[in-house]
């Protein structure tokens, strides 16, 4: 018998013996795998299942080839090509396990022909395939300064060996085991049991074959042995629609840019030196359909209506609200799970690429809102996943948001800055995105955000500022900066941290623009209050220009203000409708004159009557009255105006820039002040009367002699006000008014503001 043994042994090394045949003789002598870990497989326990399955060198000298494919009845090892039969496997396990020995002293490449009941397919072994992740990318990653991370985890297109395929990465590095589950494997998490990297934490499949737009998740056990909800990937670039939560395999990038020129524009344009207006949207409610049931527009038909509506009226940038998936429409986009995805409400992730490029090729640029503040607590995203506190703080008092039932991302771990890193650069990268507007910055900035005594915890010079996320807020504008000349990077900062828009190098976060929330409280507070009582309370417009030179501000009146009981801005305004909408002109004209850059949301350029509601439309329907439509060609008007006065932009950020010629009439509630640009002799004259009384032979001090031109008058008829003005503009009288020399006697309406241009000679 020994002799026999000895002789089909050499016999099958020598490749006389038919290998089925030869396989099943050696059954005996060499056990193929062991009944200890065959139980492992079986029930999915198995965690090195790289070390098992696929090709490995037997101690018989030729190749043993494992295979766990539940449902088949028998697997066939072949020639890379198809063509030849190396060897049959035996069936283990009737579950599915297969193993057989081979004729090949090496390794080679190989497939499986796997036989079910009614089919047979011909497959590529992901067991076979080396990890596809590079060592420096994974150092990076664990360092806290990798800015690419979405290009190896997550699923990332790749060829090896000529066999196309998908490589699947997670970070998980505390989970026992991690498999990759989907339709390709019937969501069995045995079937395709990922590699880990235990330096890295990092976990990798590479499975050929499949087709873009395959949803996926991970199959996480703990490394208690619990299992957790299947997870959605947190680099995921495509995912299901809600109520759906899988990622899905993403479609090549090979998205034909035509925006070289806008990009190259933008590079060479110092931002704080331009007019910038910016519209801001809800997609989903901006407008809809209406021969099609209300259906919501989607990302290549808005590259027409939007971007087409907001050129018209004159704004250079369109704000979205945050587009990152979200299983939420209520929470409006600020309560993200696919931060890599952009939501498939709309579209493909090509789709949106066409929007974006489109705005570029027609001269509107596009900042996103981008929410790294928090996450929610829904199973399938980032909490708790591989079984521990990973994204999140583990103590409630840093890793739980008391406002909004969220979690908060632990900024002091290496692997959370690099996921937020990427992320931020991943869009103006991957979907040429010219700015990103930060969320909630202040609830990063503070450990006592919205928290009581005892509800927080120091830092460890027993601050109350949150240190960890100043680097990374730090960082991320910085390498956002120098990736992407000519971004803008924006803070949405409600509090009065010093030096938010300085930099870095002189202590500063490093944004590059700030919202003024100061300034829209105190002037949306005064346009609240009855016009006689305006007088007690002039300092709420007049107290930003105290301030407005410490940051680079913009002037929002965001979605915040016309949500949740606050009302819209036109139904703010005591009175009835002629001082309303009267008010609201003289409004914007104070707003578009005033240093900083302007933001607008939607609707409001022509004064939506109800709240903003994110399930429906716009109400468009009232551009059919006067009122309405003067609102919106003031805005136009303020627009066009605005681009083509250098004063109204040049020195925003310095006190050059602007002059009061009268802060303190707070009687006649009248504001005048000047704009200035860096030409000295071009100035701009704004007058502002908020109430309802005609100013007849209101006398101004001018700088000097000359032709005042009126440029903008709010009273004008074409928008809604009652005509009333000074026929084209006043000459200059040497009359001494208001410190000066020089002035003119004009005619100021009610509830009217009007801008003079002049050369000051």
């Amino acid at each position: 018998m020994k002799s026999a043994a000895r002789r089909d042994e050499a016999g099958l090394k020598a490749g006389l013996y038919d290998n089925k045949e030869s396989i099943i003789n050696l059954t005996d002598k060499y056990a193929l795998v062991p009944a200890a870990v065959v139980n492992q497989v079986i029930k999915g326990n198995y965690i090195d299942a790289f070390a098992l399955l696929g090709m490995h060198a037997h101690e018989s000298g030729m190749r043993q080839v494992t295979a766990f494919l539940p449902g088949a009845t028998a697997i066939e090892v072949v020639t890379d090509s198809g063509k030849r039969t190396l060897g049959k496997l035996q069936l283990i396990h009737e579950e599915g396990l297969f193993s057989g020995l081979i004729d090949r002293k090496r390794q080679t490449p190989y497939k499986l022909l796997v036989t079910y009941p009614e089919t047979a397919i011909l497959l590529d072994d992901p067991y076979r395939f080396p990890t596809l992740l590079d060592p420096t990318d994974l150092y990076l990653f664990n360092n806290g300064t990798q800015e690419q991370a979405w290009r190896f985890l997550g699923a990332n297109h790749r060829v090896y060996d000529d066999v196309a395929g998908v490589m699947f990465a997670v970070w998980a590095p505390n989970a026992r085991r991690v498999s990759l589950v989907s339709e390709a494997n019937t969501w069995d998490g045995r079937v395709h049991i990922m590699r880990k990297h235990p330096a890295s934490g990092v976990w990798d499949i590479f499975i050929p074959g499949l087709a873009p737009g395959m949803p996926y998740k991970f199959e996480i056990i703990t490394a208690e042995g619990r299992c957790m909800p299947l997870k959605a990937d947190p680099y995921a670039r495509q995912m299901q629609l809600r109520p759906d939560t899988a990622s899905l395999v993403p479609a090549p990038n090979n998205y034909g840019w035509q925006d070289s020129e806008w990009l190259e524009l933008r590079e060479s344009i110092a931002g704080h030196a331009a007019p910038v207006s910016i519209y801001e949207v809800h997609l989903g409610s901006w407008k809809h359909k209406l021969e099609a049931a209300h259906r919501r527009f989607s990302y290549q038909e808005l590259a027409h209506e939007l971007v087409n509506y907001v050129r018209q009226l004159g704004f250079t940038h369109i704000q979205l609200m945050p587009i990152s998936e979200f299983p939420f429409d209520g929470s409006w986009g600020y309560q993200p799970l696919g931060m890599f995805a952009p939501t498939s409400r709309f579209g493909s992730p090509d789709d949106f690429r066409y929007f974006v490029d489109y705005a570029h090729q027609h001269g509107i640029g596009i900042f996103l809102d981008w929410v790294p503040g928090h996450f929610p607590n829904d199973g399938h995203g980032l909490v708790h996943f591989d079984g521990t506190h990973l994204y999140e703080h583990a103590d409630p008092r840093q890793g739980f948001h008391p406002d909004w039932n969220t979690c908060i991302f632990n900024y002091g771990r290496p692997e959370v800055t690099s996921y937020l890193l990427s992320n931020a650069l991943y869009w103006m990268d991957q979907f040429h995105i010219d700015g990103l507007r930060i969320d909630a910055v202040a609830s990063m900035l503070y450990l006592d955000y919205s928290r009581k005594d005892g509800e927080w915890i120091p830092n460890h010079l027993n601050g109350r500022e949150n240190l960890e996320a100043i680097e990374i807020l730090r960082s991320i504008n910085s390498r956002a900066y120098f990736n992407f000349p000519g971004v803008f990077m924006i803070a949405e900062e409600s509090t009065a941290w010093p030096g938010v828009t300085n930099f870095i190098e002189r202590g500063g976060l490093g944004f590059g623009f700030k919202w003024n929330m100061g300034w829209m409280n105190d002037t949306l507070r005064y346009i609240a209050r009855d016009p006689i009582h305006r007088q007690f309370h002039h300092n709420e417009m007049t107290f930003s220009l105290l301030y407005s030179f410490s940051e680079n501000f913009i002037l929002p009146l965001s979605h915040d203000e016309v949500v949740h009981g606050k009302r819209s801005i036109i139904e703010r305004i005591p009175g009835p409708d002629w001082q309303k909408f009267a008010t609201l002109r003289s409004y914007y004209t104070f707003m578009w004159t005033h240093p900083g850059k302007k933001m607008l949301f939607m609707g409001d350029e022509f004064a939506q009557r109800d709240e903003w509601n994110h399930d429906g439309s716009l109400d468009w329907h009232l551009l059919q009255y006067a009122s309405h439509e003067g609102v919106q060609h003031l805005v136009r008007d303020l627009n066009y105006f605005y681009q083509h006065s250098p004063a109204l932009y040049e020195l925003d950020n310095s006190t050059e820039g602007f002059e009061w010629v009268d802060a303190d009439n707070y009687q006649q509630s009248i504001f005048v002040f000047l704009r200035k640009g860096r030409i000295r002799a071009e100035q701009l004259l704004v007058v502002v009367n908020m109430t309802p009384s005609e100013r007849r032979d209101y006398r101004i001090g001018v700088p000097g002699p000359g032709y005042y031109a009126e440029k903008i008058n709010t009273d004008a008829l074409q928008y809604g006000g009652g005509g009333a003005g000074n026929l084209g503009g006043v000459l200059a009288e040497e009359i001494p008014a208001h410190g000066r020399p020089w002035s003119i006697q004009i005619m100021l309406p009610a509830l009217a503001a009007l801008i003079f241009s002049f050369a000051n000679t």
